[in-house]
């Protein structure tokens, strides 16, 4: 089974399977995770100095930032464009 890759901006995709949850950074709480995840060096910054739209929190502790909104995430994990980027760039 290949992996299954989202774009989510500028270049930048992730695992979906390794997703636990996509939340806007809109709360005091998410935004005091990403301030513990940056302490400790958790963070992976994929807005490329853009405004932070939402965090991406991973199976491993890791807290992902993107420039894109959550639902915009979230629509192109459903509607499989992962599958497109399998087709088009052999991912495996």
């Amino acid at each position: 089974m290949s992996d299954q890759l989202t774009h989510v901006g500028f270049g930048n995709y992730i695992l979906v399977p390794r997703i636990l949850s996509i939340v806007a950074l809109n709360s005091a709480p998410v935004r005091r995770s990403v301030k513990e995840a940056q302490e400790k060096s958790l963070i992976i910054d994929m807005s490329n100095g853009r405004k932070v739209k939402s965090v991406i929190y991973y199976d491993n502790g890791h807290l992902g930032l993107s420039a894109l909104s959550p639902e915009t995430i979230q629509m192109r994990i459903k509607e499989g464009e992962w599958m497109l980027i399998e087709l088009i760039y052999g991912v495996q």
